[in-house]
């Protein structure tokens, strides 16, 4: 049976990217860098949503000889939800689902051995949270704040979530890894509309 990992590059106060920003927020390092390119980091399936696959498959186009960047990511298998998208994809080693993400990665934890983990996608990491279908959560924070310029807020109309931490670690003196067991809670009485 695979597990599923919801994963997460975020600033401070919880944004996905900023505007004017530099990806990364222009403070990956050396160590953080070589976490990434480690080989062990790439035995999965990336799983994604659309707009994920666009921006992604794009900077695939525009560097096809990264081979430390995107290579590995164009390598591995990818699973892209999306009612809008058409099949074929282009992007090597691709599925396309149309159909109910929910129920796709249910049955693949069930039927699959390699680990499954998300990348970016917003609302399909909600749905398969909310779904009870996530073992672990793992964010790395960036020492940045930007409530100005944010956007891709990760946290809105997520359901509660109590986090057992599992592992954390410091990347380059400043990233912080946190990996986490989420534990979806029932809303509390009286809560809600």
């Amino acid at each position: 049976m695979a597990t599923l990992m919801v994963d997460f590059i975020i600033s401070l106060d919880g944004y996905g990217a900023a505007e004017g920003w530099p990806g990364f927020w222009g403070m990956e390092g050396p160590e953080y860098l070589a976490w990434l390119e480690d080989p062990s980091e790439h035995r999965h399936t990336t799983l994604m949503g659309a707009t994920t696959y666009r921006l992604m498959h794009g900077f695939a186009e525009q560097m096809p000889d990264d081979a430390a960047g995107l290579g590995p990511l164009t390598a591995m298998p990818k699973v892209v939800f999306s009612s809008t998208l058409k099949a074929p994809l282009s992007w090597a080693n691709t599925e396309l689902v149309d159909g109910d993400a929910v129920e796709a990665v249910r049955e693949m934890k069930r039927k699959d051995e390699r680990p499954l983990r998300t990348l970016g996608s917003v609302s399909l990491c909600r749905s398969l949270l909310r779904a009870g279908l996530v073992d672990r959560f793992r964010v790395v924070i960036f020492p940045v704040i930007t409530g100005a310029t944010g956007r891709d807020r990760i946290f809105d109309e997520y359901p509660d979530v109590k986090l057992d931490v599992v592992e954390s670690r410091t990347f380059d003196g400043r990233l912080q890894l946190l990996e986490y067991v989420p534990t979806v809670l029932d809303a509390p009485p009286g809560a809600g509309g």
